[in-house]
């Protein structure tokens, strides 16, 4: 890795397998439909560790210099010519993904899935791990005053959590088993206890994050060792007395996939978060015969103003997620230990004079 001097808008670009470099870019020009941003709060997500590491996730290769980043918060300060609902000063968290045409996927509202997708940090996307961005200004939220940029970058990750409850149907006093204490198996945590869960019994073999699942709100935590998935199934439905109405297996392991299966109850939903192997093999049979739907989930759709709500309304709370902050100079240090796996969620702070409220 390779560090650069001070420069106009410092960025951290992924140049290939293990090369990670702070570079200065131009400061871009917004057009007609977009926002030019100052940045905030960028945390940094496992997919950005993953780019840097290895240069690709499955088919999205890096094949010339990106900036990473896409979980992000910042402050408008030009506007382009056609937008209406935003002016230079105001607070936003960004939505990384902005679909380039109105095709059938955008027509019935699950534009995540439109295969043409802009989005943050995603080969050949460029991310908003920078000084200034420039961003489709339909896909910027406008925070409210009792909201910081933290929280506000906090958005992204939260609504992997919505949407996989959401696809799960968690409703008023279901029983939740979420496979996975890492910053997605807790925001599914979070949203699932603010749905009316009854109980969430959140599983994992490192003790310190189900430690750290207890003290956001777990009924029961369950470290996993060397059981069977049948064997870990049977505990899940003891601790909660009954099988759970929705399985969010947020690992993509094999075992826990299976262990889902397993454990989910009758006619209940196992909802697919984690990304693993392309191929698995899972006790499919079991589930058809016990009527378990198996759902998958692609990052979000329709989720920043509902977020956006709980976190003003306080009914929510993410801040414990964030456990390291670092300034953007030193983001690759920041790189580093979330490579390494200490703590949760890192962020880092494009701009240490600009405060949050």
């Amino acid at each position: 890795m390779a560090a650069a001097a001070k420069a106009e808008n410092l960025s951290l670009v992924v140049h290939g397998p293990g090369d990670l470099r702070l570079e200065n870019y131009p400061v871009p020009e917004p057009g007609p439909n977009e926002v030019l941003l100052k940045m905030h709060s960028v945390g940094i997500c496992g997919s950005d560790v993953h780019y840097w590491q290895h240069g690709r996730i499955g088919d999205f290769i890096v094949k010339k210099p990106m900036v990473l980043g896409h979980e992000a918060a910042g402050t408008v300060i030009k506007v382009g010519s056609s937008v209406k609902h935003l002016k230079p000063g105001d607070r936003v968290a960004i939505e990384p993904g902005s679909p380039r045409e109105n095709d059938y996927f955008c027509k019935i509202g699950r534009y995540n899935l439109t295969p043409s997708i802009f989005f943050c940090a995603t080969p050949p996307d460029d991310g908003n791990l920078s000084r200034f961005y420039k961003h489709n200004a339909d896909f910027c939220y406008k925070l409210p005053d009792n909201v910081t940029f933290e929280e506000g970058a906090l958005i992204e990750p939260l609504s992997v959590g919505i949407y996989a409850c959401r696809r799960g149907g968690v409703s008023l006093g279901n029983k939740i088993l979420v496979c996975g204490a890492g910053p997605i198996g807790l925001v599914n945590l979070i949203v699932a206890k603010a749905m009316g869960a009854a109980q969430v019994l959140v599983t994992d073999m490192n003790a310190s994050r189900l430690s750290k699942a207890k003290e956001v709100g777990a009924d029961f935590i369950l470290q996993i060792n060397k059981e069977s998935p049948k064997e870990i199934a049977s505990k899940v439905e003891k601790l909660l007395g009954s099988k759970p109405e929705v399985t969010i297996e947020c690992t993509g392991a094999e075992s826990s996939i299976q262990t889902g299966i397993y454990a989910t109850i009758s006619g209940g939903t196992l909802v697919l978060v984690g990304m693993g192997a392309e191929m698995v093999s899972v006790p499919l049979v079991h589930a058809a015969a016990r009527e378990v739907d198996i759902k998958g989930v692609f990052r979000y759709c329709n989720t920043w103003p509902m977020a956006i709500s709980m976190l003003a309304s306080k009914t929510i709370n993410v801040k414990p997620l964030v456990t390291h902050r670092f300034p953007l100079e030193k983001a690759m240090e920041a790189f580093e230990t979330s490579k390494q796996g200490v703590g949760l969620k890192v962020m880092i702070k494009c701009d240490p004079n600009d405060q949050d409220p």
